[in-house]
């Protein structure tokens, strides 16, 4: 069967409906790891999806023999692949050493063994045939659990309707990344950043582009002490700050060398920052960065390196920036 190409629903940052609304939603765990859409087309095989649309089921052996799991009923799923720490939490630094291995089946192969991953399934867009996309999310939902898709390598966990308070403080209490809410009534809006979804993260984290560097000293000598930050507004890149802690070893070698592919005489921040020494370079790296608060300026404060987003363009990377960043 021949499936539609089906762009995943994403969801708008915000907080907690309100507390007379709360009936109304359903709360799932928000996962830290790479979106994907799941094409079963009934015949034994399947296809991973990555939120750019780019095939990526290469790179996760462990998730072919999903592809007979329905049988010969074809089916568009929507998921998150994750790898699991000891304590069975996403753990985004150890998923990053399985994602872009599409053109390296041997390597994957090899990391499948001593990294699996883990498929979490949460939404059905298509499903025997029928597109399910103007369905409202709870039965949609319904439809989803129907499947028993409970596998070696995936699952569907539970979605609870109602006590989003009490929800949102057990991801806090268990150090998971956050809440997703979704609308008991809302349709699937493929491609959409709807409102209709909520994703609260427990810290505060921004995307952003990186413009530059400082080189570092000491035993960093060669290598960047920092990065320079900004984030769209507009048409223009405008510096939101330094980052300079966060990587391991492994992690600024490479960017070091993504760094050096990109280096430019222009500056891409407007304004120009008052940085010394800056070597700049072509904001074509989207990176994610924790921090504590903003200055009224708009700036990071207490910025820190999380990851480079490879799975973001530098266009995607203006979705979570806030109207007033005051």
């Amino acid at each position: 069967m021949t499936l539609p190409l089906i762009p995943p629903m994403l969801a708008t940052p915000g907080t907690l409906p309100p507390a007379a609304q709360d009936a109304r939603w359903a709360y799932e765990t928000k996962q830290d790891g790479q979106r994907v859409v799941v094409y079963l087309a009934g015949d034994g095989s399947v296809v991973l999806r990555a939120r750019s649309g780019e095939e990526i089921t290469a790179a996760y052996p462990e998730l072919r023999s999903l592809g007979g799991a329905l049988g010969r009923t074809a089916a568009v799923l929507d998921g998150e692949v994750l790898a699991l720490d000891e304590q069975g939490r996403a753990d985004f630094q150890l998923l990053q050493s399985r994602m872009g291995l599409v053109q390296a089946p041997a390597k994957a192969a090899r990391l499948a063994a001593a990294a699996p991953v883990h498929l979490v399934l949460f939404d059905v867009m298509h499903l025997a045939g029928r597109s399910l996309v103007r369905l409202p999310y709870l039965r949609r939902r319904a439809r989803l659990e129907a499947l028993g898709l409970e596998g070696p390598s995936w699952s569907t966990p539970g979605a609870i309707v109602g006590h989003g308070r009490e929800a949102l403080e057990a991801t806090r209490a268990h150090g998971l990344e956050g809440l997703m809410c979704k609308r008991l009534d809302s349709v699937y809006e493929p491609g959409v950043r709807s409102r209709a979804w909520i994703k609260i993260r427990n810290m505060l984290t921004a995307d952003v582009l990186v413009g530059g560097w400082l080189p570092g000293k000491g035993r960093l000598t060669g290598l960047p002490g920092a990065v320079l930050v900004g984030q769209r507004a507009g048409s223009v890149l405008r510096y939101v700050g330094s980052v300079g802690t966060g990587w391991s070893e492994a992690e600024r070698a490479e960017l070091t060398a993504l760094l050096r592919t990109l280096a430019t005489d222009v500056c891409p921040f407007d304004p120009v920052p008052a940085a010394p020494n800056a070597h700049w370079v072509l904001p074509r790296l989207v990176g994610e960065v924790r921090f504590s608060t903003r200055t009224r300026a708009g700036l990071l404060r207490q910025p820190s390196w999380l990851r480079l987003r490879t799975d973001l363009t530098p266009e995607e990377s203006a979705a979570d920036i806030p109207d007033n960043p005051a």
